[in-house]
């Protein structure tokens, strides 16, 4: 059974009609790429699954039990994490700090609660380490590349400990050797048995660590495939619309 099924998922603003019937599964430890032109619909798509707005028909099912989110939080506390594009992290704050944002260990002695910074460092660096990424918790995120950024975000979201990991284009406007590390961070993921969705304008991302390829056009899904049936060409046609399915 898959953990994550969109069965007739469709959401209209006003007029626009952003999706259309789209059905999707996710199972565990499965990473699939989700791909499409700008105004497909692949954020929309994301937005609905991560409970910032809820799809004008349709339904969720999460291991077989139909789920329906007014927030975000109920999709967290239902095992659904999102990694935006702008990542959200703050700066001037450590990578410890960005990760238990929201969430912080707190110590108490008699009334008085305060922070436990030691506990959160610790437990961010064994979440650094389990990714076998070389960020370090006490680092300020604003010294940090691109690819450590990513790697705080992805820790972010081992928190809760999740079934379904959302991300959306991690590795845009980042070098080469961020994308490298980022990529392999999605690979620790499926081997945690996390499900993984990744949305990306890069097919060699999607090449080279999903299992499946999910295509939208114009907000209706156009082709769901196996990496191995399929090529790039075909799927630069099926966004393009030179290709009408598959």
């Amino acid at each position: 059974m898959p953990a994550l099924e969109l069965r007739g998922v469709s959401k209209n603003f006003g007029a626009i009609v952003a999706l259309n019937g789209v059905d999707m599964d996710i199972s565990n430890g499965e990473v699939v790429g989700l791909m499409g032109d700008n105004g497909a619909g692949k954020s929309t798509l994301m937005k609905i699954v991560a409970g910032n707005f809820p799809p004008t028909s349709g339904k969720m099912l999460l291991d077989g039990e139909e789920v329906q989110f007014s927030k975000p939080i109920d999709a967290r506390r239902k095992g659904i994490e999102i990694v935006y594009q702008d990542l959200a992290l703050c700066d001037n704050l450590t990578a410890a700090a960005n990760v238990f944002l929201g969430r912080e260990k707190k110590k108490r002695i008699g009334f008085i609660r305060y922070l436990d910074h030691s506990a959160m460092i610790k437990h961010a660096a064994e979440l650094f380490k389990e990714l076998k990424s070389e960020t370090r918790p006490r680092d300020l995120v604003r010294q940090m590349s691109g690819g450590q950024r990513q790697a705080v975000a992805i820790a972010r979201t081992r928190l809760s400990d999740p079934k379904i990991v959302l991300m959306d284009e991690p590795t845009a406007a980042i070098s080469v050797r961020q994308v490298a590390e980022v990529l392999e961070l999605i690979r620790r993921l499926k081997e945690s048995d996390h499900g993984v969705v990744l949305v990306s304008h890069r097919m060699p991302d999607v090449f080279s660590v999903c299992d499946r390829v999910a295509v939208l056009r114009r907000g209706t899904k156009v082709a769901d495939k196996a990496i191995a049936n399929t090529n790039p060409e075909e799927v630069t046609g099926l966004i393009t619309g030179a290709i009408g399915s598959a």
